[in-house]
């Protein structure tokens, strides 16, 4: 059975340093094992794991997530792909704040216009029928400029019909503007009317920002352009804004993924200035709590690896376990399996976990995350293995010294909201009592039909390492590792140490 180590470590006694060192070896070709399964489909996915797990970071304030974003946007040479995708979130999120920087230098989107009739038509061939629809984008702006300059521009206006429309009809006939050949008229606009361009009508078209989305390439390309080349103010300060409302998991989410392998290292490095790990976590299982304490502790960035396989073996246990389970990898998995044996056998033979701490105490602070990362993994992957029913885990409590209650119900309470403590029986020996296989199976089958689909997936996992147990076999108890407060099931190991 697993020897989980639960007992405070006796550091006067000591150990087998021998089989301490060999678990330590181990660990290490463990690592070097799991490390190239990671690559051997590209880096991409181990990077992907790592910005998710920046992502749950709770620590930092929405004033340091700016400066943070801030620092990265600004710093030499520019990075304009990522200024390139925040301006897209904004677009997406505040069009309209982009659309009154706009409005201020609507004269810039003369040249958007010129030879383009797509674009023309587009923005310009809106016009309402006078009765239920009116006219609207740059349909209004034209209309209401022609109407208010007609004696400087209405020669510029071209018509479909026969002869042209002046404007005391149009006035009382709106839905004319039906007739108006648009193209032909924005380009006599263009060569002829420059005054339109930076007309308060043709601002007010543009302050809801729909224009955006007309041609958003243009639109990033102008934007990135005002924000590195003329350092636009109005647009900083719509960015910094930004930054410092939207969530820092949002951005993380939206923005890392653009960031080359280098650029991720700058903002990292960045980012430990503001990490805090004295702060209280949630709970050890919170992947933000050990990103924390990583990059608080983690200053050799030129070894971008190690920091990948840090987060790999702490916050991504089941993908790693889906990974060296790939039929397409059976060397590899061999490997893995014969490693997990062997350190799991030395680990028997050492008794005490004291001396394979203090081997790995010695060592670098990432190297001592990493061994006992890999370590915890070990345990894991064993427990996937061995505990598939309710009996095996009760084994397993009582082996390790575990007291427990136990309950037949995944949840303690009934669907009445009640308690019912006949269902929890004290039982701390090494053997328990078994109920009849057929009975419970049916019983236990009833009350997981009732626990929805979700459960039944996540008991459904079959790999070549062995089945975790059908919901026939599983169980609840209460722990004794606080006065039985700590609720544990079968089906809570496999779905509490994911990382999707």
């Amino acid at each position: 059975m697993i020897q989980l180590f639960l007992s405070k470590p006796n550091w006067e006694k000591g150990g087998d340093s021998e089989a301490s060192k060999l678990i330590i070896s181990l660990l290490h070709d463990l690592g070097s094992v799991i490390w190239s399964l990671i690559i051997s489909g590209g880096r991409s996915e181990a990077r992907l794991w790592l910005c998710n797990a920046v992502s749950c970071i709770s620590c930092i304030s929405p004033h340091q997530q700016q400066r943070l974003f801030v620092s990265l946007l600004t710093s030499k040479p520019p990075r304009k792909r990522l200024a390139s995708q925040l301006l897209q979130i904004i677009f997406q999120k505040r069009p309209h704040s982009v659309g009154s920087i706009l409005a201020k230098k609507s004269y810039m989107l003369e040249k958007f216009f010129q030879g383009n009739p797509r674009r023309i038509m587009q923005w310009f061939s809106n016009f309402g029928d006078g009765d239920s629809l009116e006219h609207k984008k740059g349909a209004k702006a034209l209309s209401q400029f022609a109407f208010v300059n007609r004696d400087l521009c209405w020669e510029e206006l071209e018509w479909k019909g026969k002869h042209g429309q002046s404007p005391a009809v149009v006035a009382t006939k709106p839905h004319y503007f039906l007739d108006l050949d648009v193209q032909r008229t924005v380009e006599n606009f263009l060569e002829y009317v420059p005054e339109f361009w930076s007309s308060n009508e043709f601002a007010d078209s543009l302050k809801d920002g729909e224009i955006l989305f007309t041609d958003n390439k243009f639109f990033v390309e102008l934007f990135v352009d005002l924000m590195y080349k003329e350092d636009s103010r109005d647009v900083w300060e719509v960015i910094n804004e930004f930054l410092e409302e939207e969530s820092f998991s949002s951005l993380c989410h939206h923005l890392l993924i653009t960031l080359e392998e280098g650029d991720l290292i700058i903002f990292l490095k960045l980012l430990q200035k503001y990490v805090n790990p004295r702060m209280e976590p949630k709970g050890l299982g919170n992947s933000s709590f050990w990103i924390e304490f990583i990059l608080y502790k983690f200053y050799d960035f030129e070894s971008f690896d190690q920091l990948l396989l840090l987060n790999a073996i702490i916050n991504q246990r089941r993908q790693l376990l889906w990974l060296v389970r790939d039929e397409e990898c059976q060397e590899e998995c061999s490997t893995v399996k014969d490693l997990v044996s062997q350190i799991c056998k030395a680990s028997s033979d050492a008794k005490s976990l004291a001396p394979v701490l203090k081997e790995c105490f010695e060592k670098r602070n990432t190297d001592v995350i990493k061994l006992l990362g890999l370590y915890s993994w070990v345990i894991y992957c064993k427990l996937s293995e061995k505990c598939d029913s309710a009996e095996c885990w009760e084994s397993l409590f009582a082996s390790n010294g575990i007291k427990f209650h136990r309950s037949d119900k995944y949840s303690l309470l009934h669907h009445n909201g009640s308690f019912d403590e006949s269902e929890s029986e004290f039982d701390d020996r090494p053997s328990v009592r078994h109920r009849k296989r057929n009975k419970s199976r049916k019983k236990r089958r009833r009350d997981s039909d009732n626990e929805g689909s979700c459960v039944k997936e996540l008991l459904a996992f079959d790999t070549s390492y062995g089945k975790l147990g059908s919901p026939s076999e599983t169980g609840s108890w209460l722990l004794s590792t606080d006065d039985f407060s700590t609720s544990w099931t079968n089906v809570s190991f496999h779905s509490t140490n994911s990382r999707e």
